[in-house]
């Protein structure tokens, strides 16, 4: 079994039972998984793969991505879409998305996986709803196995097109028995629920706005019919979706997810702006997680999540940096640290969220909202998923007072080495899996022949 030393690293956090914080630290790892952590002199001094840090580096548990739409990357700063809400936003951008094909989310999946990667994620849930032309979830599935990332991916859909008074185009729309003999067939072939899994699949009809009560409810009686396989959609991300759920069903976002058996530990929702306080209290007890997208909500003027409050009421929450036509970004550490300023800025106090928390949000929490209790901590018997920035920086000069903090007080635009998996994907701030400066190129070709088409 193949073994890694990672030793002299200057500050390990480790996020483990004790959320320990050591110095001069190492991990060593076994066949992917961790198997020790502790001081440099005290853990093996060989390995079949040695890397040292020279007393340079911190180093934390990868963070976890558990809301994005990878085919976004291929239609950011739209120049029509730049001050939309959300619902004029999805109008304008839904005809451009009507051209999308196999290759189109192939390519947009691994520059949006590679964006992610080198902002310090190792483990992403991505959201595909729409299949225009040849497009499948398996082209998006390829894409990610061979850059190497922790993956969940979600069989999304949209069933009630505007002739039955959704928002999408009829064009786009699916059949529902269709939907669901593609969600069965995607579960079988590819869901992974082993512990370690670098492949898991999730039920995503996409939103309250695209798809029946009936295809909500057969969804979730299809999840868990499987171990492990999870549900999630996008719930009161503005005050338009708020109106149309009363309008539509009689029923607050909350109490609609409710009534069709979408609350629960297996279940999480995209955004949650607009979320009721009677709705957190349910999300609570029942486990219920959510995706905050702070950088989305704020870009298209949805609100701020109150996720202090959430997280008060014991509401698993993750970070998710959302599509990147809604971001323009797909930078997990540029997430948290927005995050971290608008839960002070919601709050109106400063203390209200510290950065030691919007770290614990952006890793333990994120593996929490996926149902995972293998990855966020570097600790014996966990994944070997971690990251390590260099201390010498220039923006972290003047900080080493509490580098921790740091981390969100003066983020980093990139990460220098990431493993996932216990296999190096980041080197020296480069990408080892996949020809960068080619993809960007295929990326932005594909991405002008998609809005010019």
């Amino acid at each position: 079994m193949p073994t890694l030393l990672v030793k002299n690293i200057h500050t390990l956090v480790t996020m483990d039972r004790d959320r320990r914080e050591l110095h001069n630290a190492a991990i060593f790892v076994r066949d992917n998984v961790i198997e020790q952590v502790g001081l440099t002199t005290e853990l093996p001094q060989n390995a079949d793969e040695v890397l040292d840090l020279h007393g340079k580096h911190i180093v934390l548990p990868g963070l976890v991505n558990t809301h994005h739409h990878f085919y976004q990357v291929l239609t950011k700063v739209i120049p029509a879409a730049q001050n939309c809400t959300l619902f004029n936003w999805l109008q304008t951008l839904y005809p451009i998305w009507g051209n999308l094909n196999s290759e189109s989310i192939y390519i947009s999946t691994q520059m949006a996986a590679a964006e992610l990667i080198l902002s310090g994620c190792t483990t992403a849930s991505d959201h595909l709803y729409i299949y225009p032309n040849d497009c499948k979830l398996d082209d998006e599935i390829a894409g990610i196995q061979e850059i190497g990332m922790r993956f969940h991916a979600s069989r999304g859909s949209m069933s009630v097109g505007e002739s039955q008074g959704g928002l999408p185009p009829d064009a786009l729309v699916e059949k529902e028995a269709d939907i669901l003999k593609d969600s069965q067939r995607l579960i079988e072939q590819y869901h992974d629920p082993s512990r370690f899994s670098m492949l898991r699949m999730t039920l995503a009809p996409c939103s309250p706005f695209s798809v029946s009560p009936d295809l909500m409810i057969e969804s979730a009686k299809m999840a868990r019919s499987y171990t492990s396989v999870r549900l999630h959609t996008h719930l009161a991300e503005n005050k338009s979706d708020v109106d149309y759920s009363l309008a539509k069903f009689g029923k607050i976002p909350g109490d609609y997810a409710e009534s069709v058996g979408w609350l629960g530990d297996d279940v999480w929702h995209a955004h949650c702006v607009k979320l009721s306080d009677d709705s957190i209290a349910k999300f609570g007890r029942t486990g219920t997680g959510v995706a905050h997208c702070p950088c989305s909500n704020t870009r298209l003027g949805s609100g701020i999540a109150p996720i202090r409050k959430m997280l008060n009421h014991n509401v698993p929450v993750g970070l998710g940096v959302d599509g990147s036509a809604s971001n323009d970004t797909g930078n997990l550490l540029q997430e948290a640290r927005t995050a971290f300023l608008l839960a002070r800025v919601n709050e109106c106090d400063p203390t209200s969220m510290s950065a030691r928390e919007i770290l614990e949000v952006a890793t333990l929490g994120g593996a929490k909202v996926l149902g995972r209790d293998d990855i966020g901590a570097i600790a014996p018997n966990m994944a070997a998923d971690f990251i390590a920035i260099d201390i010498e920086r220039s923006q972290f000069a003047g900080a080493h007072h509490d580098l921790v903090s740091a981390l969100i007080f003066c983020p980093v635009p990139s990460v220098d080495y990431s493993f996932i998996n216990g296999k190096k994907v980041v080197d020296r701030g480069q990408l080892t899996t996949l020809d960068l400066p080619m993809l960007i190129e295929k990326t932005n070709k594909i991405a002008y022949q998609l809005v010019n088409k």
